[in-house]
């Protein structure tokens, strides 16, 4: 069975997930274009996962997909956060920040027994997950409803992991994709190799239809992943200027710049490697810090220096989430990107 028969889509074309840079309207789009559009929901509360699962619902009649992290929640350690605001003791002085008023934020969830329960009402016909599988409970009752689970894998070993543990397809997440890393079987990020290396090395590992992630931003990237044996194609950094993005201007402004052209993974955002355009805080304490908190931990200090730097027109300390591909990123209705893929495919 093809990726388009199981998937029931019209076109082997998934828009990546990106939370903060898109709601449902951006997953509606490239649904209602024949692609798969997707709905991140790992930094959604229930009232707001509730109020864009019913807009999905209401918008598309097509297949979609609602996204998961499946992370393991750390516990708060008071030195790492301590030794975290003093490494940003320097910008806080600049931006007049009394670091004593900083409060944790809601950071980013895993998928939950109580999750499920507000999802199930839905009964999603994709849900996708990122950092591994949740228990193999939570796979079974995702597959109760009839929903098809796909993961990202960055390795051969996270493959063949997660065809033992209940996917129904693997996402071949190449070094170039923009974003968080979906590794879950090691934290060295060396282990994972460029899409195009790690592509058909999956495909011959694996039974499972896999989805090549990472650099796919035109015809010739989606020909060459058909022709490493890809099933279908996903692609995110292409939809961040659409008009159905949710993207700031400030990230809007970074993806129309030379800047792009320069991308690095960074832990600084929110403690998790994840590759995006490469700015001020990243150059001066350097892309991948010790000092910052477990994921999703350090993102609640370095907030506020987003928003005072944001609120001047600059990205210095926002997280410009970007692949190293952002040739193809163009400010085109999403429906557009979808049908050049997808016609790339034929």
């Amino acid at each position: 069975m093809n990726l388009q028969a199981l998937l029931g889509i019209e076109l082997p074309v998934i828009q990546a997930p990106m939370a903060g840079s898109q709601g449902s309207a951006l997953a509606i789009a490239v649904s209602n274009a024949g692609g798969l559009g997707s709905l991140p929901c790992a930094m959604l509360g229930p009232d707001a996962l509730r109020s864009e699962l019913e807009a999905l619902r209401a918008g598309t009649g097509r297949p979609y997909n609602v996204n998961f992290f499946c992370h393991t929640p750390p516990m708060p350690d008071a030195a790492r956060e301590a030794a975290w605001r003093q490494a940003l003791a320097p910008y806080y002085a600049e931006f007049g920040i009394d670091p004593a008023g900083i409060q944790p934020g809601p950071g980013r969830a895993p998928f939950t027994a109580e999750i499920a329960d507000l999802v199930e009402a839905f009964k999603p016909p994709v849900v996708s997950f990122h950092f591994g599988l949740p228990s193999a409970e939570l796979v079974a009752r995702v597959k109760s409803w009839g929903a098809k689970v796909l993961s990202s894998a960055t390795t051969v070993a996270e493959a063949r992991w997660l065809e033992d543990h209940g996917a129904d397809v693997i996402i071949a997440q190449g070094n170039e994709a923009g974003g968080h890393r979906g590794m879950f079987l090691s934290e060295d990020i060396d282990t994972q190799p460029g899409t195009f290396a790690l592509l058909p090395q999956i495909v011959r590992a694996v039974r499972l239809p896999v989805i090549a992630a990472g650099g796919i931003a035109d015809a010739r990237t989606v020909a060459a992943a058909r022709a490493l044996g890809a099933a279908g194609v996903q692609a995110g950094t292409a939809f961040l200027l659409t008009p159905e993005a949710t993207t700031g201007a400030v990230h809007r402004a970074a993806l129309k710049s030379p800047a792009a052209a320069h991308t690095a993974l960074t832990n600084l955002f929110s403690g998790r490697p994840a590759r995006g355009i490469v700015n001020r805080v990243m150059r001066e304490l350097g892309p991948i810090s010790p000092a910052a908190p477990a994921f999703p931990l350090a993102t609640s200090a370095i907030a506020p220096l987003r928003a005072k730097a944001e609120a001047q027109g600059s990205g210095d300390f926002s997280p410009l989430w970007c692949g190293q591909n952002a040739t193809a990123c163009l400010e085109v209705p999403a429906a557009r990107i979808v049908r050049e893929l997808g016609a790339a495919w034929d």
